[in-house]
């Protein structure tokens, strides 16, 4: 791993958000342009900042490095936040759907971006086994702490998909994993592959204004928001037929209401 001169590329970085909110964009993507010259890796998320803005090409995910160093940052404030904040419910949503269309019981379940173990701890009662898988140690020393899973990984979601050679799950959950994911193919493939016939996968997502023709593009919170018929057409493509397609709030932001869907789909065969 190359050295960063972490005082050179704070400078960039604060450099980089003072002409952000000074409404600079092209002086603020050129900032930003500096700030991955220092930090290839880039662990601020300037790559996804520069697309929030409307330049530069959409990434396919955000960076591992800056997804791990966000939730590492917070942690220990992150319950607080996502839901006493910002009105984060889809774990409690998604056990009321289950419930109500009368699926369930699980044997086993994977819980990708398991964080602090929010859905594990929703829907602990109606698994037998599960396995969570997070990028940020620090989230999952916090969900190890409160003794909800069998199993608990510290890896990228799509990797582990890719690895993985442990018994197949008949409930795969995704809760607030696709606003740091653009491209879906490998995560749905990956979720197919990893799953019985017949099982389930549920998840979240922001949604993409009707307006815009693209399948996904990185939102003014550098949050990914993705289409409808972008991720129907992509669950198709991957072996799923939609159970049911909820139109949600995911979360408060900055005050306003940030429109979803929490997706529930079953696996061909």
């Amino acid at each position: 791993m190359t050295k960063i001169d972490e005082e050179a590329l704070a400078e960039a970085y604060n450099r980089a958000l003072a002409l952000e909110k000074a409404g600079d964009i092209d002086a603020a993507v050129k900032a930003y342009e500096d700030v991955l010259a220092i930090d290839p890796e880039d662990h601020g998320g300037a790559a996804v900042r520069i697309a929030s803005m409307g330049r530069g090409e959409t990434p396919p995910r955000a960076p591992d490095a800056y997804v791990e160093t966000l939730f590492d940052q917070h942690a220990e404030s992150f319950e607080d936040i996502l839901v006493e904040q910002l009105g984060y419910a889809v774990p409690v949503i998604l056990r009321q759907r289950l419930q109500e269309l009368n699926l369930g019981p699980f044997k086993r379940m994977l819980d990708l971006g398991c964080g602090t173990g929010l859905t594990g701890g929703t829907l602990r009662d109606m698994v037998d086994d599960i396995t969570g898988i997070d990028l940020s140690e620090n989230m999952v020393e916090i969900a190890h702490e409160k003794d909800l899973y069998e199993t608990l990984y510290v890896a990228e979601v799509e990797d582990f998909l890719d690895d993985n050679d442990d018994e197949p799950f008949d409930l795969v959950t995704a809760t607030d994993v696709l606003p740091y994911l653009g491209a879906l193919e490998p995560l749905f493939f990956g979720a197919a592959e990893n799953m019985v016939p017949g099982g389930l996968f549920a998840f979240s997502s922001e949604t993409l204004p009707a307006s815009d023709t693209t399948p996904y593009r990185v939102g003014p919170h550098q949050r990914f928001v993705h289409s409808e018929s972008y991720i129907r057409s992509r669950l198709e493509e991957t072996g799923f037929t939609v159970v049911e397609m909820t139109e949600i709030n995911v979360r408060m932001q900055d005050g306003n209401p940030s429109p979803g869907h929490l997706v529930i789909a079953k696996l061909k065969g």
